[in-house]
């Protein structure tokens, strides 16, 4: 058997798209282990790291630490209260206006009466 660059290979179409799919699809899972496998390894890499850091703190920077989470939480209810607050403010302004109006209405219609009254 000689092969040569002048050799032809007669290959059903068909079978030719199979293959060529099939490699594709091996180079795209391929991809997605390798990335899968990178994320995996600097995410177990900074979780080391970070374990490190907490293994170096004194119980006193622990506490601070504590403190301050808790005083954020604090924050964040204090600042939602406050945009609540704001909410009301905007309310109670307006219900202000339509209650001054209504009360103008109101002497208006008395006057109106009144002046009926005297004829």
């Amino acid at each position: 058997m000689k092969i040569s660059e002048n050799t032809s290979v007669s290959m059903p179409m068909k079978n030719m798209i199979g293959i060529i799919i099939a490699v594709a699809m091996g180079v795209f899972a391929y991809t997605e282990v390798t990335a899968r496998l990178t994320s995996l390894e600097t995410s177990r890499e900074l979780f080391q790291a970070d374990l490190l850091k907490k293994s170096e703190q004194l119980p006193t920077d622990q506490e601070q630490f504590m403190l301050l989470e808790d005083l954020y939480k604090t924050v964040e209810k204090i600042e939602i209260r406050i945009e609540d607050m704001m909410h009301n403010k905007v309310n109670i302004e307006f219900v202000t206006k339509q209650l001054e109006k209504a009360l103008a209405d109101i002497e208006i219609m008395k006057d109106k009466v009144r002046a009926n009254g005297s004829h």
